[in-house]
């Protein structure tokens, strides 16, 4: 287990902690880290951009002149892609380029991101953000005690505590993110990870599977359950009794009907 002190907002260490070995002392993939950072810029991409082709720069469509006879070049309208102002052939147009990334990749890079900041001594657990007010002059100072004079800081807290959002909003290089919308680019884009003693258990339990009451670390899906040796014999299904078949009515013979023939007979003299 990762042993990490936890310290208050006055810069106090306070107690220690244990954390998952499996998401915060696993080992560093950096092909799972530049996918899931090209996944995420790729998704914040706007997609908006936009040519003119032919049919939508102005001018008109009428032929210059004729097809034959003047020498020149044959030309059809003045909106052509070979002409000055005319539309571009192939340009740009507006797309989406998202894409899905599997979830186990997306956990794995998660994982490498906070093993990595532990492993580079760049990860700081406070007791708690219970901030007494919302401004952000003091903020600053609770950053300025627990880790210096950091450019850029990335605080993990649940949502909910209104004192820390709004004191953190307006500070630059400071962002605040939810568990749930942690994200590997941001863990990398900052240089200072701080998350409270709650929020650091909740990310080992999320990330790792559930903790047991003796502190070890056990797997998200449960194991089946082992067969039986001895199977169970199939029961016989029961017969159905035979019904008895209703006798058929006796229906009346049907009268015979006479052929009649089909040319007319004709009378003899």
């Amino acid at each position: 287990m990762a042993v990490v002190e936890v310290q208050n907002l006055e810069g106090k260490k306070v107690g220690q902690i244990e954390l998952a070995d499996a998401v915060f002392a696993a080992g560093v993939n950096p092909h799972l880290l530049h996918e899931a950072v090209r996944w995420y810029m790729a998704s914040q991409r706007a997609g908006t951009h936009k040519t003119k082709g032919r049919g939508e720069v102005s001018g008109a469509g009428r032929k210059l002149w004729r097809q034959k006879g003047t020498g020149r070049a044959r030309v059809g309208s003045i909106r052509s892609s070979i002409w000055r102002k005319g539309g571009t052939v192939h340009g740009p147009q507006p797309r989406d380029y998202s894409y899905r990334l599997p979830r186990k990749m997306f956990l794995g890079a998660l994982r490498s991101a906070l093993s990595a900041k532990l492993a580079d001594s760049r990860m700081t657990v406070v007791e708690g953000w219970s901030l007494p007010t919302h401004k952000t002059k003091e903020f600053r100072q609770v950053l300025s005690r627990l880790d210096g004079e950091t450019r850029t800081v990335l605080v993990v807290e649940a949502s909910g505590n209104h004192n820390l959002e709004l004191a953190s909003r307006n500070l630059e290089g400071v962002r605040l993110v939810t568990p749930s919308a942690l994200q590997p680019y941001d863990l990398l884009r900052h240089d200072r990870l701080m998350l409270s003693k709650d929020t650091a258990l909740h990310l080992g339990r999320a990330l790792g599977g559930g903790t047991a009451t003796d502190g070890s670390v056990q797997p998200a899906v449960a194991a089946p359950a082992p067969a039986s040796e001895e199977k169970a014999a199939p029961k016989p299904k029961a017969k159905a009794a035979a019904k008895p078949r209703a006798a058929k009515s006796e229906k009346p013979a049907a009268k015979s009907k006479t052929a009649k023939p089909k040319g007319k007979s004709k009378d003899k003299d």
